[in-house]
């Protein structure tokens, strides 16, 4: 079955429309998104670069398609047919280019489409029983097939992105402990400075004050 579906845009990762009620019988539901979130992520970073992936997570998968810079995904079962899980995300897309195709890329917030919502229901209930007559003759159609697209592993797509993360907060951190040495060895070398000078400095102080003071005398 069905479980989640969300639609992002490609080029920030920004969230456009998603099932409202999605993710109701799914415990952790809430993981799943952000794992979601995270793919996006990922493809707006350029670290993904397959217009078509199924993504293994769990007792679920992950598939999405990129049509126009727009990112259609849908979480099913892992029993769920690839065929109609893709068919689904077709229906979407087609739907989403016809109604806001020309506000895609002016979107500023976080899903602004979330009347998208009334047709992501309407068609997931479509596709939710695969032995309807209507999903078994989709199954059937050769115009549509899916063998081509691969399948990976969640780890494996969303690992490139946490290692890249980790190296650029090394990096962060190599920089500002690198500030902190540099100013605390200035600190030491004024520190030398001072305790190397500041006996020659009281001497010819004192010597210049016993100078003074004998001038005034006199």
């Amino acid at each position: 079955m069905v479980k989640l579906t969300m639609v992002a845009r490609v080029t920030d990762g920004l969230p456009l429309a998603e099932g409202l009620d999605d993710g109701r019988d799914v415990p952790d539901a809430d993981f799943y998104k952000q794992q979601a979130k995270s793919l996006f992520k990922n493809l707006s970073m350029g670290q993904i670069d397959a217009s078509r992936m199924s993504v293994e997570t769990g007792p679920y998968i992950f598939h999405y398609i990129i049509e126009g810079r727009v990112c259609y995904l849908t979480m099913c079962d892992r029993s769920y047919p690839k065929k109609l899980a893709f068919q689904y995300l077709e229906d979407l897309k087609n739907e989403f280019e016809r109604v806001n195709g020309s506000q895609i890329e002016t979107a500023a917030r976080p899903y602004a489409f979330i009347k998208f919502d009334t047709f992501i229901q309407r068609t997931k209930k479509l596709y939710q029983d695969t032995r309807t007559q209507r999903n078994i003759t989709k199954l059937n159609d050769e115009l549509y097939e899916v063998h081509q697209i691969m399948t990976r592993n969640v780890q494996d797509v969303l690992g490139v992105g946490e290692k890249l993360d980790q190296v650029s907060q090394m990096s962060s951190r190599l920089t500002s402990e690198s500030r902190i040495y540099a100013d605390k060895a200035r600190d030491l070398n004024r520190q030398a400075l001072i305790r190397k000078w500041a006996p020659v400095a009281i001497v010819i102080g004192v010597v210049f004050l016993l100078f003074w003071a004998k001038n005034k005398i006199w």
